[in-house]
Formats: C-alpha cells, sequence, structure tokens
C-alpha cells in the first residue's frame, strides 16, 4: 500500500487516463484491512508450516515401488502395431519363463523393441535390447523409432530373471519446447508486467509444494491450508504483477472476499452432499498412503485453490476498470460510477462463466463419456462422486466469482475521490486542458474576416435605441 500519497495513477499511462484521486478515510480503511489479512496470512504461514523432517518422513514411508526397483530410460529401435483383438489395456503375451511384460525375442504385435541408455547391474558394458508388451493406446499413439521411453526394471531375485515394464513415454522435449514458447510470447506481449506475472507463478507454486501439500500430509486442516496458501500467493501475485497502489489493493480485498465464499460455500457443499473425496484411482491410492490425511479436508482444499486464477482476473479488472472510468469521467458521482462499472463486470461475469464451467467439463471429459455409454439417466449421471466433486468445484468458484464482482466494484467506487464538478469552460468552448480537435485549426491571431470587420467599422445598428445609443455615446 502506498503511505504518503493523495492520489494513485489510473492503469496505463498517466498522460492517457489522467491522475484519480484517492479518498483519504478509504484509503485508511482499506489500508487497515490489507494489514489485518497479511499479518493474519503470515502468522498462520509460521503457525502452520510444516517441519522438514516430519514431511521427509512421510515422503520417505511411501515409496513408489518395491526395494531394488529402477527405471531405466531406454530408446524406442521398433514399434509394432497393436494386435487385434487386443482390450486396452493388454499387449503382447509374456515370454515363456519371464515376468512382467517382457516378450519373446521376435513378437509380431502389441509390443516395442528398446535399448537401454546405460548398462544394469547383470549386463556389464553391454546396454540390453528388450522387447516390452504395451497397450494398443500406446502403440497407436505416434511412437516412432528414436522415442525414448522409461521401464521399470526389477532386478532378478532367486531363481527369477530380471523383468522389464513399460511405464511411459518420456516427454520432456516437447514439454520444454511448449513451455519455451509459453515465456517467450508472454514476454514479447506482456512485457516486464508479463515476466512479473510469471515470478509470482513460480511464487505460487513454492506456496503448493513447500506449504500446502506437506501440511496436507501432515494432517493440517484442508480449509486453514488453502486459506493461509491462497491468501499468501494473491498477495505475492497481485502486488507483484500489478504494482504496489491503492487501486491493486482494492483487487486483493474483493478477491479475498471471493476466497472467503468460495470456502465457505466448498466446505458447506462437501458436507451436505456427502462426499469423500475419494473418486478416482488417483485418490483411493493416496488415502491408502497417507493415513492421516482426511480426504474431504484435501477436496476442500482443491475447491478453494481452483477458484483463485479466475478471481484474479475478474477483481484486478473491475478495479482497473473504475479507475479508468473515474479519471475519464471526474465528475460522475460514486452511484454512477458504481453502476458504470457493474456493466462492465456482468458482462466479464458472463464470460468467465463459460470459462470455468468448459474447463472443468474439459477435464471431466473422459468421465463424462464412460457415463454416457453406461446409458444411464442424466441425474443419475451427476451424482456419482467424480461429477459431484467437479460440479461442486465449478459452482463454489462461480458463485466466489459473481459475489466479488460487485464487492470489488463498491470498494474501488468508494476509494476513489468524490465527484469534482466540471470546470468552467475557456474562450473557445473548451474546458481547461481539454484537447483541441483534429480538424479544428489553430488560431494564433485575428483572421482575415477579423480584419475586413475591423476596418468596415461597427455593423448597422438594428433599433432606433440602438442607434440613439450610439449617438449619446460619442
Amino acid at each position: 500500500m502506498p503511505g504518503g500519497h493523495s492520489h494513485s495513477h489510473a492503469h496505463g499511462s498517466s498522460a492517457a487516463s489522467g491522475t484519480v484521486e484517492v479518498s483519504t478515510l478509504a484509503r485508511f480503511g482499506l489500508t487497515l484491512l490489507i494489514a489485518l489479512a497479511a499479518a493474519a496470512t503470515i502468522f498462520g504461514l509460521v503457525r502452520y508450516w510444516p517441519a522438514e523432517s516430519q514431511a521427509a518422513d512421510r515422503v520417505g514411508t511411501s515409496d513408489f515401488a518395491a526395494p531394488g526397483v529402477t527405471f531405466p530410460v531406454a530408446e524406442v529401435q521398433r514399434v509394432l502395431p497393436a494386435c487385434e483383438g487386443a482390450e486396452a489395456g493388454t499387449g503382447a503375451a509374456p515370454a515363456a519363463g519371464q515376468g512382467g511384460d517382457v516378450v519373446d525375442g521376435s513378437p509380431t504385435c502389441g509390443a516395442i523393441t528398446v535399448q537401454l541408455e546405460q548398462p544394469t547391474a547383470t549386463s556389464g558394458d553391454v546396454r540390453p535390447v528388450v522387447s516390452v508388451s504395451v497397450p494398443p493406446a500406446v502403440s497407436t499413439s505416434g511412437l516412432r523409432d528414436g522415442d525414448t521411453v522409461m521401464l521399470l526394471r526389477t532386478p532378478p531375485q532367486d531363481t527369477q530373471p530380471e523383468t522389464y515394464s513399460f511405464l511411459q513415454v518420456q516427454r520432456g522435449a516437447p514439454l520444454s519446447l511448449m513451455l519455451a514458447l509459453f515465456l517467450l510470447v508472454v514476454a514479447v506481449v506482456a512485457r516486464w508486467r508479463g515476466i512479473l506475472a510469471l515470478v509470482g507463478l513460480v511464487f505460487g507454486g513454492f506456496v503448493v509444494v513447500k506449504f500446502m501439500l506437506p501440511a496436507l500430509l501432515e494432517g493440517q486442516s484442508g480449509l486453514l491450508v488453502a486459506l493461509i496458501g491462497s491468501s499468501a500467493i494473491m498477495f505475492v501475485v497481485l502486488y507483484l504483477a500489478h504494482g504496489l497502489s491503492v487501486r491493486t489493493s482494492t483487487a486483493l480485498a474483493g478477491t479475498l472476499f471471493g476466497v472467503a465464499i468460495i470456502a465457505g460455500l466448498g466446505l458447506l457443499a462437501v458436507d451436505l452432499a456427502r462426499l469423500s473425496g475419494v473418486a478416482n484411482d488417483e485418490g483411493a491410492t493416496l488415502a491408502s498412503f497417507v493415513t492421516t490425511m482426511n480426504p474431504r479436508e484435501l477436496l476442500t482444499c482443491a475447491i478453494i485453490v481452483a477458484g483463485l486464477g479466475v478471481l484474479n482476473d475478474v477483481t484486478i479488472t473491475q478495479s482497473s476498470a473504475v479507475w479508468e472510468l473515474r479519471a475519464a469521467a471526474p465528475s460522475m458521482g460514486r452511484r454512477a460510477l458504481f453502476q458504470s462499472g457493474m456493466r462492465i463486470g456482468r458482462d466479464h461475469i458472463a464470460s468467465t462463466i463459460y470459462t470455468i464451467v468448459f474447463a472443468y467439463a474439459g477435464a471431466a471429459l473422459p468421465v463424462l463419456l464412460l457415463l454416457f455409454l453406461y446409458e444411464r439417466p442424466v441425474l443419475e449421471m451427476l451424482q456419482t462422486e467424480s461429477l459431484s466433486e467437479e460440479i461442486v468445484r465449478t459452482l463454489a468458484s462461480a458463485i466466489g466469482l459473481v459475489l466479488a464482482v460487485p464487492v470489488t466494484t463498491a470498494v474501488a467506487a468508494l476509494t476513489v475521490g468524490a465527484a469534482r464538478p466540471p470546470a468552467p469552460a475557456d474562450g473557445d468552448g473548451r474546458s481547461p486542458g481539454q484537447p483541441r480537435a483534429l480538424d479544428e485549426p489553430e488560431q494564433h491571431g485575428p483572421t482575415a474576416a477579423d480584419l475586413v470587420r475591423a476596418a468596415s467599422g461597427p455593423p448597422a445598428p438594428l433599433t432606433r435605441a440602438e442607434a440613439r445609443s450610439r449617438m449619446s455615446s460619442s
């Protein structure tokens, strides 16, 4: 928050949008609110920050694979087509006497032949070449010679030889290319503001990885973890990307209000809908690994975090809109300012709701297709655990978004200075500071018509009274 200035510049060039005065009383109230929220956030981070040793112990007790299992990287040398009539999860049959997905040296379908990039403990200096079974979806995904994949290798035990299984395709190169393209586009188009937004995004990831996830693993309240982490992220992201100003603080106040609404609705909906938080295999696996964490707490936390990005977008837009309206119309009253800002906000609400709904629909599309194939009634489909979670997440975010718009607009309308009476016009009909029209010629002195009128004397009197007045004055 700025401390000693009595005004704040509107977003963009001050020459283009002018200077916006700020109400002293509103500045004080907003500063007090933001200071209290910042103090509560800092206290929560200190109070609930997970201990490194406990987090490390928790991770260490949840091994991804059995001891001795390694994950070698291999280069694809041959890709065979999927076997006819193969199901989605099957490939070629395993070789005789082998476990895992290792197949015969000369398979005809449903497998890939790869060469490991590094020798194994039992191969000496030789890089083994193995053929492993893959599901039909992998065979038809465009995998080709020269691609890299990751295998799961189980070391030999007793009389059993080592086994290999296909784990995943290595996608580091295309993902890195997309990331580099994203960073380049943001830097070129948004320049420093976009770069600062990326820095804020990195900070948000740091809070999620270093605070929120370990705190959830420790069994902390998902509601408290989400509120503290979300508040910390929004403080840094908004001020870093949009500057330390009263306008940004207005957007932050609206964002924190929206987060509180989403948190309350999410907590209520999870309880009323009797959601368990275990809607898929990943949730079930996590619940079996981490017995100290309540899956419902994790779901509540996920609902709150899901609404952060869209809230940030809407509140900063509303705050900027009110600032620009005040700069363009200094004489507009607060009520008219609020109404004009809400007209902008309603358009933004309409477009953003589409964004929320279709984003979640896209994420849940495989589930929707599966349920559609079951030919179950729509109302029954919507009540399944997986879809109910997405519905609650969508509606809670949407309600918080909609309510944050009028709150942010009202705070911004109260924060900017009061309306000023219109300035009197000067001799040429323009108010002081009003620019001359592009097609209006600039007058540097008397025109030719003025000189002609002056040489020919005053115009003839129009009435007898005017003529007598001139005679008496002369």
